[in-house]
């Protein structure tokens, strides 16, 4: 048989057995890695996804927490696992924007991840105690350029989307406003609670609590138009800084070289997940946007955000080990 003729019957039965395995797919359950701890936002949204998607896939999906290291330990755990569409995991801004500028290496290359869809977007709010004494984005403008560095403003972590909107703030109004870090998102709104700081750029997911409850004032939200959730909080464009935009965003990724209708297969799975009335009033409910998105439309969105978010970081002159 001529080597050409061989070769294509070769592709063929490639192909037709690559369409049986993902017709078949998937016989045993699905391991989705998450890379926070448990009970968190991140977790939360998972699990209910996950527990969504059971149904349509006929398997159970297993939620595995790894986290650390800014979502390097699993990250890496999915970018090692075998392409066989039995490992996916949670890729979130800092995995897939923020890190490859943060870090001098990474054990993982975001652009080499299988991209299956977009998850949930978490809206980033300033916002302000109740005690605090300003009323307005125009306040803490004033307040900073009038003693600049003296204003102090808490993160979830250097490096986290909360850290990074600040520093697109600090560049985008020209003020000098301290950075405290903290381990976590809770302990930083304790802080910013208890008066010890002035302020926190803050994930509506995590803050929402005590926004309705009246503890935190939002001064701005740096989203494009204003939340369902707190509509008396105007946007950064209302105040005159258009285009501050800033979310902690999340999708769904595996390893490099997942097979193309297992691809599909679940991508379809995930966005009508994701559109359905009981997962989305689920995750509205908790201050978040799902984020239903195609693969190639959300590897499109990251690549963009890492570009953006590279100068940011750049100015900063941030660097982590």
């Amino acid at each position: 048989m001529h080597k050409h003729a061989r070769r294509l019957l070769a592709l063929v039965a490639l192909a037709a057995a690559t369409a049986a395995f993902a017709q078949d797919w998937p016989h045993q359950p699905v391991r989705w890695i998450v890379p926070y701890p448990a009970g968190g936002g991140t977790d939360v949204i998972a699990r209910t996804v996950a527990s969504a998607l059971e149904k349509p896939l006929g398997q159970t999906i297993v939620v595995e927490n790894r986290p650390g290291a800014g979502t390097i330990i699993g990250a890496t755990a999915v970018a090692q696992a075998r392409p066989d569409g039995y490992v996916v995991g949670t890729a979130d801004s800092g995995t897939l924007a923020f890190n490859p500028s943060l870090y001098a290496k990474l054990s993982y290359d975001p652009s080499r991840f299988t991209y299956i869809g977009g998850l949930a977007r978490f809206p980033l709010l300033l916002a302000v105690n109740r005690n605090s004494p300003f009323k307005s984005l125009a306040d803490v403008v004033a307040a900073a350029r009038q003693t600049p560095g003296k204003l102090t403003a808490a993160s979830a972590g250097a490096g986290s989307p909360h850290h990074l909107a600040l520093e697109l703030f600090k560049q985008r109004v020209g003020v000098d406003i301290l950075h405290v870090p903290y381990k976590g998102a809770a302990p930083a709104i304790q802080d910013l609670l208890g008066g010890q700081v002035d302020m926190m750029f803050i994930d509506l997911g995590a803050g929402l609590p005590n926004i309705k409850a009246g503890k935190l004032r939002v001064l701005a939200a740096a989203t494009p138009d204003r939340l369902p959730a707190v509509p008396d909080a105007p946007t950064m464009a209302e105040q005159g800084y258009a285009g501050f935009t800033a979310y902690a965003w999340q999708g769904l990724v595996g390893p490099a070289g997942l097979p193309g209708p297992v691809v599909d297969k679940l991508s379809a799975q995930l966005q009508a997940t994701l559109k359905s009335d009981a997962v989305a009033d689920k995750i509205r409910d908790m201050g978040v946007e799902p984020m239903p998105m195609s693969p190639q439309a959300f590897k499109d969105y990251a690549g963009q955000e890492r570009q953006a978010w590279a100068g940011v970081i750049q100015k900063a002159g941030i660097k982590l080990e």
